[in-house]
């Protein structure tokens, strides 16, 4: 990705140092969006997980089998 000014650049030259923050940012986002993926596709198993423990707590203490079993 190039960044372009239409105005002059009072220091120079400075497009591979524009071009290199633009990989880094680039290169962060998709690290982030790597790990909400990943934490999205963990919330399956510890829905499953707390569904299990919240039936055998209720089959123990609430007096029988739990209303979905």
């Amino acid at each position: 990705m190039t960044l372009t000014s239409p105005f002059p650049i009072p220091y120079g030259n400075i497009q591979p140092v524009l071009d290199w923050q633009a990989a880094f940012i680039e290169g962060l986002l998709q690290a982030q969006n790597f790990q909400l993926q990943m934490l999205a596709a963990w919330q399956w198993p510890f829905a499953s997980v707390n569904q299990e423990l919240w039936d055998q707590w209720a089959a123990r203490f609430g007096g029988g089998v739990p209303l979905d079993g």
